[in-house]
């Protein structure tokens, strides 16, 4: 099967690649190689790459030229620059998916759409969002993604497009652009830098090793039901716990934990009920014990890659979102 990866040079979606590739696929990326996209993230895996960007549908047509199917990672996705500024978040996670339905649509082809489970909002305890629950979101972030998700819905119901969702808990592993919590506070502390952990540390997370992400996608690509969403859960932390592990992983003192101002809108708590993907034959191979020893030691013997990312760019990011914070 000849499948067509967006955003396929980033985060999940390099590791996706990695794992179609290896399953003996025939693999199109594409992705416009923003800051977060990486063409190292594919080195030494057998994929036809095009540079481009999912809102132009001429890169679009290029690309998934023959292909069977198409997975959709391609997107901004960092809720603290949706709140600096949100227009390159709808242009890509809605306009983006827009784009790509309309393809599916006319060469007739399977598209699944890689979202999240902040489109659900909070969640209080004891209680698990589930696939037909209201989309609540908090940030501009969320809501753009919130927002490509309801393009896919109703291009199937008014077009009848082979589409499904799956919505993925918060997700970490090796390559992981270090603006995100796990890798951030990894690097920082193996740095000697300051972990700003948001409030009071408290906000409650489901985390997800990403080949047990990408084990939920491809499963969803070769067996999820057109029309469905599928959420794709994970292992229920406190964000200052992880934080008191990754300490300990990294040999870091304590002294590098500081309380900064909370994030606008930032939503305390995340829960997926992910019964129906298990029904589907799923199962979540990593502990967060297990996965975050290897992540942290991966970016113990990985300094030449996210060494000269923590410059340039990045660090103009990073003095603009905590300097004052840390201050």
């Amino acid at each position: 099967m000849r499948v067509l990866v967006t955003g396929g040079a980033g985060f999940i979606g390099s590791h996706f690649a990695k794992r179609l590739a290896a399953a003996g696929e025939d693999l199109a990326v594409l992705d416009k190689l923003t800051y977060s996209g990486n063409r190292a993230n594919l080195d030494g895996v057998d994929v036809e790459f095009f540079d481009g960007d999912i809102c132009d549908s001429d890169a679009v047509a290029q690309a998934a030229a023959g292909a069977e199917a198409i997975v959709n990672f391609a997107a901004e996705t960092h809720v603290d620059r949706s709140i600096l500024g949100a227009a390159e978040f709808i242009e890509t996670d809605v306009l983006g998916t827009y784009v790509l339905l309309g393809f599916a649509r006319d060469a007739g082809i399977r598209l699944v759409q890689v979202s999240t489970d902040e489109v659900y909002g909070d969640v209080p305890d004891g209680e698990s969002s589930r696939e037909g629950d209201p989309l609540r979101p908090s940030s501009p972030y969320s809501a753009s993604k919130a927002g490509g998700d309801l393009q896919v819905l109703s291009a199937v119901r008014t077009f009848g497009i082979d589409a499904c969702i799956t919505r993925g808990a918060n997700t970490y592993g090796p390559n992981q652009y270090p603006e995100k919590l796990i890798p951030l506070f990894v690097t920082n502390a193996l740095d000697g830098e300051p972990l700003p952990v948001y409030g009071d540390g408290r906000q409650r997370r489901e985390w997800l090793h990403v080949r047990d992400h990408c084990a939920a996608v491809e499963l969803v690509l070769r067996e999820g039901a057109p029309g469905e969403t599928y959420n794709v859960g994970g292992e229920e932390h406190e964000n200052l716990e992880l934080t008191q592990r990754i300490l300990e992983l990294t040999g870091a003192d304590s002294g590098l934990v500081r309380h900064v101002d909370d994030r606008p809108g930032h939503d305390r708590r995340y829960s997926l009920d992910d019964s129906k993907l298990r029904a589907l034959g799923w199962t979540p191979g990593r502990s967060l014990q297990d996965g975050l020893a290897e992540t942290v030691e991966w970016y113990r013997d990985n300094r030449t890659w996210w060494e000269p990312i923590k410059s340039g760019e990045y660090r103009e990011y990073y003095e603009q979102q905590y300097a004052e914070r840390l201050g």
